[in-house]
């Protein structure tokens, strides 16, 4: 699959416009997590994305990618979940300084990429409109499309992170009609609030699994052996 010619999306932190209009360049690309309550898988991707960042790149803001979380039924003001902490400390990952977030309209305007923790939660953001549903999937719905895609048909790293993953949003969106996933159940995140630390675990990993190929493809990195 060739990258289609991307188009622009946040400038300096401040909206102008969403990812496909043309002809403005961009210096930042936003990643925006969704999930329910914004206290257990969201903060887990948030954060573990950032942590697969750093690991790649050095900064997690290394090339102008930025990374955030939000909730649909968000719990605003409030900490993560104790064992979504547990989750990140056994990857490493920082969980200090994180509150929760109610998904607003604004967090969906100025992000160039959604990514829900189930198909319910992108339905949600699809239908709070800003033209989200190209720049709107699941976790593991993207995972499975970026996967299909041809690495050397994107950017190269010197061109920049944002170009590269510009590119990328509009490849996947390009294939979602033609890649569908094996089963509907298939791009869920199940929600652990309420569960044992063993299942918190069990859906860190699955997070972080569905994490590294989008990561890799992003940064042109791959993870560390």
């Amino acid at each position: 699959m060739t990258a289609p010619d991307a188009g622009r999306g946040i400038g300096n932190g401040v909206e102008t416009g969403n990812l496909f209009e043309q002809g403005v360049p961009m210096t930042n690309f936003r990643i925006l997590h969704v999930s329910t309550g914004n206290v257990c898988r969201s903060p887990i991707t948030e954060r573990l994305t950032r942590h697969a960042l750093a690991d790649r790149l050095g900064d997690p803001l290394w090339g102008g990618l930025i990374v955030e979380s939000a909730g649909t039924w968000g719990h605003e003001g409030a900490p993560m979940e104790a064992n979504a902490e547990a989750v990140l400390a056994d990857f490493g990952a920082d969980a200090s300084g994180f509150t929760g977030r109610e998904l607003l309209d604004e967090h969906v305007i100025m992000a160039d990429l959604v990514l829900t923790a189930t198909r319910d939660h992108r339905a949600q953001v699809i239908s709070m409109g800003h033209s989200a549903g190209l720049r709107t999937f699941t976790l593991k719905e993207f995972t499975r499309l970026v996967r299909a895609i041809d690495p050397a048909t994107l950017p190269p790293l010197e061109d920049g992170v944002v170009a590269r993953a510009r590119a990328l949003v509009r490849a996947a969106a390009a294939l979602r009609g033609w890649l569908l996933a094996p089963t509907a159940e298939a791009d869920e995140v199940y929600d652990p609030y309420g569960a044992p630390l063993t299942f918190f675990r069990s859906i860190g990993e699955e997070i972080h699994q569905a994490l590294d190929p989008v990561v890799t493809a992003l940064t042109g990195v791959p993870a560390r052996a």
